[in-house]
């Protein structure tokens, strides 16, 4: 780890997440961003753009959200950490890129501001529907990695976290905000930019383009640079070149796979509260853990034991909490601003042990406490 780069914004701040997650992106060390204008997340780009020029950045909007998608990757290739921003209709048009990045392993930020769908739903009203989407959108089997702030602080923080696990594992990486987290305007702290731990581009021009270390990930090398590399979505083997036979296939997807899996119980991050008595659990994450928070004051207040698990990092699911969790709880509260996406991730691995029960919302707004809470009283008498 070394000291974020120069050209970042210090000091305490009142701003909203959409301009806290820039700020944590040209923290962590992003100095090119592609992006197509879209509700909500519109105003991630346009700051950048402002902000570009101070920091040795470049800001190129694109066609459509398809060229945003591949523009971000040829520019990690040729040596720049790289993010494009989008939200529920332009999400759905990067997934083949999405893809993409995922098997040539290009360390990249897709920023999703999530908005009521299907289609062009309620394009300024929040929701979560699109966290399905952000694991499985592309087709394949590929591993993904996705956090889920709930605060104008956390874009900030979180932001920096995205691009350091992409370097780290070599993985394009999910960060999944809604419009209410989006358009929230609160307090943030940067702190002095010596003090922000940035995780480099790991590079080794001796290794061959796919040549994993032991943790399965590729040292990475640029364009230009005077090495031969061949960049290709197609099966490839360890110099780059494609290798369309059954075992190449076997090797690199189960190799893609594993450096996720093999390091789940690292990646994954929660916060819990009050779970040490509890009888009740509520899940939650982005803004209805902070409705989901009164909602459990208001059942404590009532002498329900209920505590609170928030999902930081939803994809790799944090299984082994949940799992320890379902053992231990009567039963699971999973509010949502869709209709139970989660829910049925929660409902797997809780396996019978506990009784889960979803708080569905279509989108547009969000739950209030009362809901939340009825659905707690629910699973006190189950």
């Amino acid at each position: 780890m070394k000291a974020a780069p120069h050209g970042v914004l210090t000091g305490v701040h009142f701003m909203n997440g959409d301009a806290a997650c820039c700020e944590g992106a040209i923290a962590a060390g992003a100095r090119f961003a592609s992006g197509y204008p879209i509700t909500p997340s519109t105003e991630i780009v346009e700051r950048y753009a402002s902000r570009a020029p101070q920091t040795g950045g470049t800001f190129i909007q694109m066609e459509d959200e398809l060229a945003a998608s591949i523009t971000l990757q040829g520019a990690v290739w040729a040596g720049a950490k790289a993010f494009t921003v989008t939200s529920g209709p332009g999400f759905s048009l990067m997934m083949e890129h999405i893809g993409y990045a995922a098997m040539t392993e290009t360390p990249c930020v897709f920023v999703d501001v999530q908005r009521a769908g299907p289609s062009t739903g309620l394009p300024t009203l929040p929701a979560q529907g699109d966290m399905m989407q952000a694991k499985w959108g592309s087709h394949g089997d590929y591993p993904i990695i996705a956090l889920c702030p709930n605060s104008p602080q956390e874009c900030f923080d979180l932001t920096i976290k995205a691009f350091n696990l992409a370097e780290k594992y070599r993985n394009p990486v999910m960060f999944m905000m809604d419009e209410c987290v989006g358009h929230m305007t609160e307090k943030v702290v940067i702190p002095a930019a010596e003090e922000i731990e940035v995780t480099p581009r790991r590079r080794n021009p001796s290794h061959k383009l796919f040549e994993p270390d032991e943790d399965l990930v590729p040292p990475m090398q640029h364009a230009g640079e005077g090495q031969s590399i061949h960049v290709t979505g197609l099966t490839h083997n360890e110099r780059g070149y494609p290798d369309l036979t059954v075992n190449s296939q076997e090797k690199l997807v189960r190799r893609l796979h594993d450096k996720i899996a093999r390091a789940a119980e690292e990646i994954a991050e929660w916060e819990e509260a009050d779970l040490e008595d509890a009888d009740i659990a509520v899940v939650s994450y982005g803004i209805t853990s902070r409705v989901a928070q009164r909602a459990v004051l208001l059942a404590r207040e009532k002498g329900l034991k209920v505590g609170r698990l928030r999902l930081i990092t939803v994809w790799p699911f944090p299984e082994t909490k949940v799992r320890e969790l379902a053992r231990k709880v009567r039963a699971i509260i999973v509010p949502e601003l869709n209709l139970g996406q989660i829910a049925l991730e929660v409902e797997r691995l809780a396996g019978g042990n506990a009784k889960v029960i979803g708080v569905t919302h279509a989108g547009g707004g969000v739950h209030k406490p009362e809901q939340i809470l009825k659905a707690i009283e629910e699973g006190a008498r189950a």
